[in-house]
């Protein structure tokens, strides 16, 4: 009797267990087709492509080229456009058109990045031997210290949409305005708060930031290109839809 009752009690947890990796299974799939779904999907309709948003405003899209601290066009990059979120690309809208009384105008470097790209810097980061941007992009900064100084993490604003990396160009002749060092320079140098550089980019610096801050951004201590919206649309998303 003992021995009957331990065999249905047997048979019971192995039909659970079966059921419960069968729907473990159906999850994965399940996650799998959104995931396979969100590699091919395109902007949602909360997005903007700035160019067309606002004409004229400069971009320098450097994710895809080579041009960059990676020296590869960086996953997810399939075109030469930069999205936003609707309300970023309003308040930058009206950043644009501020500066537009001083002769000046913004120029894009970078604004929503798929996670895929997150996920790649993340993986150039962990390839130690892969230095040759090195001399370019952060001669004073060991590779190995890129994630404990805070240049590369797992998560990036960017991938939430509201965020935005940019400069200013003097619109007469089209240069952009000296800020003290390169967009994605990791170097103490380039952070907002560095006082060792001449009086003229010191002041250039301080007006990018003043004017975005104005329309509702906020800037990162550790560069002095990047912002983010105060008020973002989407806090806690990180998008991986493509740049197409």
């Amino acid at each position: 009797m003992i021995f009957d009752i331990t065999n249905k009690y047997n048979r019971l947890t192995l039909k659970k267990s079966v059921i419960a990796l069968l729907f473990a299974l159906c999850i994965l799939q399940v996650e799998r087709h959104a995931m396979a779904q969100n590699n091919d999907a395109k902007a949602p309709d909360s997005f903007l492509e700035l160019q067309e948003f606002i004409p004229g405003i400069y971009l320098e899209l450097r994710y895809f080229s080579e041009d960059n601290f990676v020296g590869q066009v960086i996953d997810g990059y399939h075109a030469q456009k930069v999205f936003m979120t609707r309300e970023a690309a309003t308040a930058l809208s009206n950043v644009q058109g501020e500066l537009a009384s001083f002769g000046l105008s913004l120029k894009v470097f970078d604004a929503y990045r798929p996670q895929r790209a997150v996920d790649h810097f993340v993986r150039w980061a962990q390839d130690l031997g892969d230095k040759k941007m090195k001399a370019v992009f952060y001669p004073s900064v060991a590779k190995a210290d890129l994630f404990s100084d805070g240049y590369i993490a797992e998560r990036s604003g960017h991938s939430r949409g509201s965020t935005i990396d940019l400069t200013l160009v003097d619109l007469q002749s089209g240069e952009e305005l000296e800020m003290g060092t390169p967009w994605d320079f990791f170097d103490p140098s380039s952070w907002p708060s560095n006082l060792n550089l001449p009086a003229q980019t010191r002041a250039n610096r301080n007006l990018l930031n003043a004017v975005m801050t104005r329309h509702g951004f906020r800037a990162l201590p550790e560069e002095w290109w990047h912002f983010t919206l105060e008020n973002e649309p989407f806090p806690d998303t990180y998008f991986n839809f493509p740049v197409k």
